[in-house]
């Protein structure tokens, strides 16, 4: 019962006083500040537990020779040189109370030479998948698809020299009616209509989940089925 209890009371009260800050502003800076420190303490302890279940899922991939074990080894030993490398300061001019990310450092050689390189791989070959999806997308199969593609072509047109050029023969009277004017218009207008209706459905829904949860009844973050 306390696995239970304890939990959603915690939950309960941490929930009930960011709320109430928010209208005193005499607590607001305090409660802020005391709840950023035990934000950032919990944050630790999820690195650990988070770095301890890599290890665990990979280890197990490896010892049931899973298909493509080979890949949890390129990721465990990534994983502890970049650890051994942060923790320990490797090479770090400055040594053990130099910024961890100081230029000549083993760790910041590992994120420049290694890991932007590899980031910036895997967003280019993002971009192959997002055109295929595009095409998918944009196929006019009914109005709603036709609008879509028609907005994403003059966007795209819109963007780039080729918009201008080709509706440089309007006189100034119908520049609204020229394709750079079209795009900003319905980014600045179409699309930031449909962002805020978005934004308005996922505050509401934030607000439905933490109500749920400050009064516990949503439980399902204790793991498990809800009690």
């Amino acid at each position: 019962m306390i696995k239970v209890t304890l939990p959603v009371l915690v939950a309960a009260i941490s929930g009930g006083l960011l709320v109430i800050s928010l209208f005193i502003p005499r607590i607001e800076t305090g409660v802020n500040s005391r709840f950023s420190e035990f934000f950032d303490i919990l944050a630790a302890v999820a690195f650990i537990l988070g770095g301890g279940n890599l290890v665990r899922v990979h280890l197990e991939k490896l010892n049931r020779r899973k298909p493509g074990w080979w890949y949890s080894i390129v990721t465990l030993v990534a994983f502890v040189v970049t650890l051994v490398a942060g923790l320990g300061k490797i090479g770090n001019p400055e040594g053990m109370t130099g910024d961890v990310v100081a230029e000549g450092s083993l760790f910041n050689f590992l994120y420049d030479a290694m890991f932007t390189p590899l980031q910036s791989t895997m967003f280019s070959i993002l971009a192959f998948f997002v055109a295929s999806a595009s095409y998918r997308a944009f196929r006019a199969r009914n109005m709603e698809a036709s609008l879509l593609l028609g907005a994403a072509l003059i966007i795209l047109l819109g963007r780039t020299f080729v918009g201008a050029t080709l509706t440089s023969w309007l006189p100034e009277s119908l520049e609204f009616l020229s394709i750079p004017s079209l795009s900003n218009w319905i980014m600045s207008v179409v699309n930031l209509a449909g962002q805020r209706a978005i934004m308005i459905g996922i505050a509401l829904g934030i607000i439905s989940t933490s109500l749920k949860i400050i009064l516990g009844i949503e439980r399902t973050y204790l793991g498990g089925k809800e009690s």
